[in-house]
């Protein structure tokens, strides 16, 4: 039933912010027990969890990734945000929102999006 899509630019330019947004249709981000998270995976590595939102809007990070991410929601519109500044060519990557029971997603229990390109280059 839940279905969750991945929208922003494909590409960001080094130094600036990545944003980019998650629409979920099917289910509420603000009820029942789920997270909703941001995955990243880089080109010829695994899966990165970058973090994600509680359903009662309370967000939990990567330690890696704390200082430079922010992920935020807007309930009025069923969506959640990612944005990660200061970006370098390292950040290139497909980037997931998914729902699971769990902060960190896990590939094969939670929903994911179909993932979008985000290329950082100049």
């Amino acid at each position: 039933q839940v279905q969750l899509q991945e929208s922003g630019p494909g590409l960001v330019k080094p130094s600036q912010t990545l944003s980019l947004t998650c629409t979920v249709s099917g289910g509420s981000i603000a009820t029942n027990n789920y997270y909703w998270s941001w995955i990243r995976q880089p080109p010829g590595k695994g899966l990165e969890w970058m973090g994600a939102i509680g359903y009662s809007g309370n967000p939990y990070y990567s330690p890696s990734l704390r200082r430079r991410t922010t992920i935020s929601r807007d309930t009025s519109k069923n969506q959640f945000t990612l944005q990660l500044r200061s970006v370098t060519p390292e950040d290139t990557a497909v980037y997931y929102c998914a729902r699971d029971l769990r902060v960190e997603a896990r590939r094969d229990f939670g929903s994911w999006g179909q993932g979008t390109q985000v290329t950082v280059s100049s």
